[in-house]
């Protein structure tokens, strides 16, 4: 990865950090300690694959605040160490100087932002790419170079506007890794369809506004898509290149009392594929079950793409299921289990993630996947379909 982009806005960032020293009034930091263990459950399908992963994390936050609070500088930065050589690495998570005003916000540097509401695919969320090396669900997300404007307008909604210089690539597993493919994926060697490759300057804009029960957002993006586009060749090797795109989103939430309804949908242009996919659903929450503050969720979620099996994430005709739990404790202990299910394939994917603390400083976490049948029609599960596993992280909050 070229550094240049890193130290001009290091530079930059660092240069109102120290301008700003004087009048600051709120330093706070945490640091996170994790410590990870993935066990595979079956034979690896490729050569030199292990079954465990121990891994260490660690991650320093920095937060400063000054002029009473209208301006801050966040900093925060990942190291991972691993088995897998790929998987041992290191991201800027968010290193970022904000201004805010009345009715305005601005933010400079590296950061991460959200947009989306279903629970099973985030499709209208494009600006950070995907930490895959970090977690197979793509929920973690590299911290993205940006300048972004909002304003706040009463009675019209929000908008957000995003200058995005600079593209980050997406990792792959190393050859003793899980989750890769037939032949091993080096990042750099992945191309661009513009001219300019990471240089190329994308642009996001998104509205969102909530009418009543209603929560709805708007978003376009254009540019570097974070997706690579992938191909096969002679051999089935896969060859990739990152396209141009344009991207027209819609989120939707609607609030019924115990009742949510979710609805995500995208349509994509590039020159290679145009494709419309959407995730719509509901999540129904039973309310202090057992008079002791149990919460029990019941989830559903369709899940469409216009690709068929070129989908990337392998839901092209999917329903998403399943059931969370909020104890709403001390410990804040939760449980989310449910599945995917394929209706073209019948392939099946389920999966189980619960946390607690402990000591107010500690979080345990447990996260279970298991492929199920996985059809020789998937095209990218296919590879995954000896990857069922089981994770427990121990993370410390100093």
């Amino acid at each position: 990865m070229n550094k240049s982009p890193l130290i001009i806005i290091f530079i930059f960032l660092s240069g109102i950090f120290l301008f700003a020293q004087k009048d600051i009034i709120d330093i706070s930091t945490e640091w996170e300690l994790s410590r990870e263990s993935r066990y595979f459950f079956d034979t690896p399908q490729f050569e030199n694959q292990l079954n465990y992963y121990p891994s260490f994390g660690i991650q320093p936050t920095y937060k400063f605040k000054w002029n009473e609070g209208y301006e801050n500088f966040i900093f925060s930065f990942y190291y991972n160490l691993d088995r897998d050589k790929n998987r041992t690495y290191y991201d800027l998570r968010e290193m970022y100087y904000q201004k805010a005003n009345n009715n305005w916000e601005l933010n400079i540097g590296f950061k991460k932002v959200f947009w989306g509401v279903t629970e099973s695919c985030h499709l209208v969320d494009i600006v950070n790419q995907t930490d895959a090396l970090k977690s197979f669900d793509g929920e973690e997300k590299l911290g993205q170079p940006m300048i972004q404007l909002s304003w706040f307008l009463s009675g019209i909604g929000s908008l957000d506007l995003f200058y995005l210089p600079y593209h980050r690539k997406r990792g792959f597993p190393g050859e003793k890794g899980r989750f890769r493919f037939n032949n091993v994926l080096d990042s750099d060697d992945i191309e661009y369809e513009s001219g300019r490759e990471e240089f190329n300057t994308d642009f996001a804009a998104r509205w969102k506004h909530y009418f009543g029960a209603f929560d709805i957002g708007l978003s376009y993006f254009t540019g570097n898509g974070r997706e690579p586009y992938f191909k096969f060749d002679e051999k089935n090797n896969i060859q990739a290149y990152y396209p141009l795109i344009d991207q027209y989103g819609i989120d939707l939430q609607i609030t019924a009392g115990a009742l949510l309804l979710k609805f995500e949908s995208i349509y994509r242009t590039a020159k290679e594929q145009q494709f419309f996919a959407m995730d719509a659903g509901f999540e129904f929450t039973f309310s202090n079950v057992d008079n002791n503050g149990l919460d029990i969720g019941v989830l559903a979620e369709y899940l469409y793409d216009e690709r068929g099996d070129w989908a990337l994430s392998g839901l092209q005709d999917d329903i998403f299921y399943g059931s969370r739990l909020a104890f709403n404790d001390s410990q804040d202990t939760s449980l989310i289990a449910g599945g995917i299910h394929d209706f073209e394939t019948s392939s099946n994917l389920f999966t189980l993630e619960a946390t607690r603390r402990f000591k107010n400083n500690m979080l345990v976490s447990l996260e279970g996947r298991i492929f199920s049948g996985v059809s020789d029609k998937e095209l990218f599960l296919l590879f995954f379909r000896q990857d069922s596993y089981f994770r427990i992280s121990v993370s410390k909050y100093y």
